[in-house]
Order: C-alpha cells, then sequence, then structure tokens
C-alpha cells in the first residue's frame, strides 16, 4: 500500500471515530450509519471498521440482525480526533494564535443588547468581535449553532453557509467540538425564538479543549475533581464561579470599609525567624545563604504592633497565614486573613467595629439582613449577643449535668477538672483552670453559637497577648466572634506592659518545655519593640475563608479557596 493511500485511509477513519463519537461518549453505530454519518460508501467502512482497524472497535449485536460498532478506547480515539482535525485548519498555521483582539466580552454583548428587540437590532446591525468557550453545538446542514460562553454569560453564535465571508469559516464548523474556544466576527441580531443571537461571518480557532467535558446536565459533582481540577469546575460549575466573584466583592468591601476609616493597608514578613501572634504549630523552612531557620508566619500580629509603636496608628493587612495543623472542613493549612490593629481603641470598641464591617459587608453581597447556613437562617442584624466565655461554659455545664455550677468552679482547678472528667472531656494533665475552661467551651459551646455572638473575658492562660482585666488576673480583655458554630473573629485589648509580656513568654516557654507545640517562644525584639512605647491598642483578626463560608453557604473551606492542599495522586 502506498503512503498515499495509507493516509487516506486514516483520514477515513478518523471520519468514522468521528461518527463514532458524534452524539455520546458511549454511541455505536451500524455500517450504514457510519457510512450516512461520515459520507464514505459502506464498503469503505467495512473495510475499515472490519479489517483495517477492527482492533480499536467492539462488535455488539444490534437490531435485526445488523452489528454494531463501538470504539474500545472513545476517550484515547477523542485525543487524537482533536490533534488530527489540528492540522486539518484551514489556512494551514499555528493552532494557537497569540492574539485575537475583541470588541465585546460575550457577557458586555448580553449586558448592552440583552434587552434590545428584535426590532431595534435589525435597525441598529450591531457589529461584535466576540470570544469564547463553546458549551453547545447544534447542527442543521447548512444551518448551524454554536452556544459561547465567558464564564458569566452565554451568547448563540449562528454559521449560515451564505452568510460567511469565505467558506473556510463554514468548514471550520467540522473541526470544532464543546470545550474548544473560538473567536467569532459578525452582526447581532434576534432569531424567530427571540434568541440573542451573533450571525457569524468569520470564526476563528482560538485553542483546542482536548478532554471532553462533563455532561452538562449534571455538571462536575465529583468534590474531589472539583478540587484537583478547579479550572474545569469553573468551567462546567456557574455555582462556583459565584463562590469566587462573592469572595472577591467581600475582600473589597473589606478594604473600602478600613480605607474609609484612614487605615493604612501594609505587608508584613511572610517568613519569619521566630514565629508568633498565635497559639499554633508553625511550618519551618531554610535560607540557605545566610544559613538561617525560617518559619512561614502563623499571624501578622506582632508586627502590626511594632508599626503601631513607629507611629502608624491604624494599619491593616489582608494576606495568607499558615499552620502546620490537622485538615479539616474548616481548617485549611494555608488560609487568609483580615488583620488590623488601632491606636487608642480597646476590644469593646472593637466589638463595635466589628459589627460594623461585617454589616458592610453582608451588605455587599446579600439581598437582604439574613443568610442561609447549613439550614440554619443566620441574621447580620446588629447588636450581635455578648457573653463572656465562663458564662457560656457554666451555663453548658450546669445543663449538661443537670445542676448549679459557678463561675467560680471554672476558676478553681480541682473542681474544674473534675467537670471535665463527669463530661468526659479530655485535658492536659498539666492544664490550668482558665485552660481547662477554654477546652470546655470548645467541647460544649462553639458548635451552639449559630447567631452572631461575641464571647468575651478568656482566661489569661490562653492569652498571652492580651490585657488584663482590671482586677481579675485571671481574665484578660479578649473576645472571640463565632457565627454558625465557628470561629469567625478573634481580638483583645493588645498587652503594652513590657515586664508582664516577658513574664507571659515565659509562662509560654514552660508550656512549651512541657511539650506544647503551639506555645510561643520569647521573641526579644518584640519585647524590646513594647519598651519603646505602645500606645493602648486594639488588634483584631478575621478569617476571610470562614466569613465567605458562611456568606455563600459552603459546608468545607475547601469549596471557597480556589486551590485548596490536597495529597498527591499516586504518579502525578
Amino acid at each position: 500500500m502506498s503512503v498515499g493511500e495509507q493516509t487516506g485511509e486514516a483520514d477515513d477513519w478518523f471520519e468514522v471515530c468521528r461518527a463514532l463519537l458524534a452524539d455520546s461518549q458511549w454511541s455505536s453505530r451500524t455500517v450504514d450509519a457510519i457510512a450516512k454519518k461520515t459520507g464514505l460508501n459502506e464498503v469503505r467502512v467495512e473495510h475499515l471498521v472490519q479489517d483495517r482497524y477492527r482492533s480499536e472497535v467492539s462488535e455488539i449485536p444490534g437490531k435485526r440482525g445488523k452489528l454494531t460498532y463501538k470504539l474500545r478506547n472513545e476517550h484515547g480515539w477523542q485525543r487524537r480526533l482533536n490533534h488530527h482535525d489540528l492540522k486539518r485548519l484551514d489556512p494551514p498555521g499555528d493552532p494557537y494564535p497569540a492574539r485575537f483582539a475583541i470588541s465585546d466580552a460575550v457577557s458586555e454583548v448580553v449586558a448592552i443588547h440583552g434587552k434590545r428587540s428584535g426590532k431595534n437590532l435589525d435597525e441598529l446591525r450591531p457589529e461584535t468581535v466576540t470570544a469564547g468557550r463553546i458549551v453547545a453545538i447544534r447542527s442543521f446542514g447548512k444551518a448551524n449553532f454554536l452556544v459561547l460562553s465567558d464564564g458569566k454569560s452565554r451568547l448563540q453564535a449562528y454559521v449560515r453557509k451564505d452568510s460567511v465571508s469565505h467558506a473556510r469559516h463554514f468548514d471550520l464548523l467540522k473541526l470544532l467540538d464543546v470545550g474548544d474556544l473560538i473567536g467569532v466576527k459578525g452582526r447581532i441580531f434576534r432569531t424567530r425564538t427571540d434568541e440573542l443571537t451573533v450571525l457569524a461571518r468569520e470564526l476563528v480557532f482560538l485553542a483546542k479543549c482536548f478532554e471532553p467535558l462533563p455532561e452538562k446536565w449534571h455538571g462536575l459533582t465529583d468534590v474531589e475533581t472539583r478540587y484537583r481540577q478547579r479550572y474545569l469546575d469553573l468551567i462546567v460549575n456557574p455555582a462556583s464561579r459565584q463562590v469566587f466573584e462573592i469572595r472577591s466583592r467581600v475582600i473589597r468591601a473589606i478594604r473600602e470599609f478600613l480605607d474609609r476609616r484612614d487605615y493604612l493597608e501594609v505587608e508584613t514578613p511572610m517568613m519569619q525567624p521566630m514565629p508568633g501572634g498565635a497559639l499554633a504549630r508553625p511550618f519551618e523552612t531554610h535560607h540557605n545563604a545566610l544559613d538561617l531557620p525560617l518559619y512561614l508566619r502563623i499571624a501578622p500580629e506582632l508586627y502590626l504592633k511594632r508599626l503601631v509603636v513607629g507611629g502608624m496608628e491604624r494599619v491593616y493587612e489582608i494576606n495568607r497565614n499558615f499552620r502546620n495543623e490537622g485538615i479539616s472542613t474548616r481548617h485549611n493549612p494555608e488560609f487568609t486573613m483580615l488583620e488590623f490593629s488601632e491606636a487608642y481603641s480597646d476590644y469593646e470598641k472593637l466589638m463595635d467595629l466589628t459589627e460594623e464591617l461585617l454589616g458592610a459587608v453582608a451588605d455587599e453581597v446579600l439581598d437582604g439582613p439574613e443568610c442561609t447556613y447549613g439550614g440554619a437562617v443566620i441574621s447580620w442584624r446588629t447588636p450581635f449577643a455578648r457573653l463572656s466565655l465562663r458564662e457560656a461554659v457554666r451555663d453548658a455545664v450546669s445543663k449538661r449535668l443537670d445542676r448549679d455550677v459557678s463561675e467560680d468552679d471554672l476558676r478553681d482547678r480541682a473542681k474544674v477538672t473534675e467537670l471535665a472528667r463527669d463530661l468526659d472531656v479530655d485535658v492536659a494533665p498539666d492544664a490550668g483552670p482558665g485552660k481547662i475552661a477554654f477546652t470546655l467551651f470548645e467541647a460544649l459551646c462553639e458548635d451552639e453559637l449559630v447567631q452572631p455572638t461575641f464571647v468575651h473575658d478568656f482566661p489569661t492562660e490562653v492569652s498571652p497577648l492580651s490585657k488584663q482585666c482590671p482586677g481579675d488576673p485571671d481574665t484578660v480583655e479578649r473576645f472571640e466572634l463565632y457565627i454558625g458554630g465557628m470561629e469567625i473573629a478573634n481580638a483583645f485589648s493588645e498587652l503594652n506592659d513590657p515586664a508582664e509580656q516577658r513574664r507571659r513568654f515565659e509562662a509560654q516557654l514552660r508550656a512549651r518545655g512541657a511539650g506544647d507545640e503551639e506555645a510561643h517562644a520569647m521573641d526579644e525584639d518584640y519585647i524590646r519593640a513594647l519598651e519603646h512605647g505602645l500606645p493602648p491598642t486594639g488588634g483584631e483578626g478575621i478569617g476571610i475563608d470562614r466569613l465567605v463560608m458562611l456568606l455563600t453557604d459552603s459546608r468545607s473551606i475547601r469549596d471557597v479557596i480556589l486551590f485548596p492542599l490536597l495529597r498527591p495522586l499516586a504518579g502525578s
């Protein structure tokens, strides 16, 4: 057989593959159906499927004794067919052009002309040059419809043989598949069914989609695939794109709120010689040139307070933090936080500010003062509820044990240890009464705080950077905001006494020596900064990811992070 004959057979075989893949991934056809679809004669088709490429197809008994043929490897042949199609472009050249200048995005065409009547469009005869991904193809011989998407809107293109400027634009239709990216030049009008449409004069091939997209009616439902292939999730699931658009609006609203109040946005180190600002286990790294151990930051707090010492009295940062801890529906090792510090403020003023801030965010992204999260209706109306941590624990323990428990019991180590034992709550053997009370709060109270609630006045033992409450050395001016059973914010009146801060760090060092990997190290440079004078200051951190979870009714933090951390697949 000559080279020309071999090439001809290959081309014909690809047409057979196209016919077998035309309707769905699992289609099968008889010889006569393949012949009708491809324009080849039946003898030629029989030669290809029964002789030349017999190993590539499966024979399936059909009606009236006829055999139907099905490709053994649909996915593999779809990829080969797509590569084959690229070689057939007319005119030949780069199938991935470096540029294609559009006059309007698909969504802009819809926004500008979507409300215009067919009569109005016929009078105006507006032209457009647009581009998008093909999400549907409907062919009726000389008339063909392509539905294009830019991720925000969809627009129909009508390709008719007698309307294109050159035959090659119509011939290009044979090479197009759902998922391909194309450019369209033409006039905007409405069809008889009142569909906004571009009457295509030119089609420009922009990029090939080699992988078949998920079936449109079901979308991409496999959760792990959605996380691993977020690009595919965004193509086929409009709801996912909406989540991340809302996330962007949330962050923008936060910035605008703080900027209006004369806060200055700053950037602090992501790699730090000493982790601090929170009780968490850090990620470790190493700077080769300096031969210096470094840590990915767990919080920017200590650096923000250094800036307040330097006279930058209102500062904020929106950036990533890293904590080398477990992964759950509420925890990702890399997450986004808003942290801010304000001189001459305190934790009570920050509660008021937080209500204003979250109210502004809710106004930006919600249609009203309420949203649904996990089946519960969350009200963003202010003021939010407020109660002390020991009040919350007292009430929860009394209810669980069906006996009266006082806040004084929670300050007594022997009594609070007995309460934890009665409730089967594990506590560290060296934990003091404050840490045990906090452990009881986490075990009994957090999940019950569905409506926005400020829990304030925390034990000193678990708050090494917070100012003590006047007259109560066991309690600090700190609050956490809970919504939907999750901690959303953490704030306190900053400890600005360098001697007391040193004592707190020393207590943390003892805890670290006893095996607490989350305890603070001694930060001499931070103490030196405090010795230059930190004015009375309030500081707060708000978890952006969890806030977006609430506002979009997303039950996993991975749903609101574009590329969450996942264990690599074997062989990847």
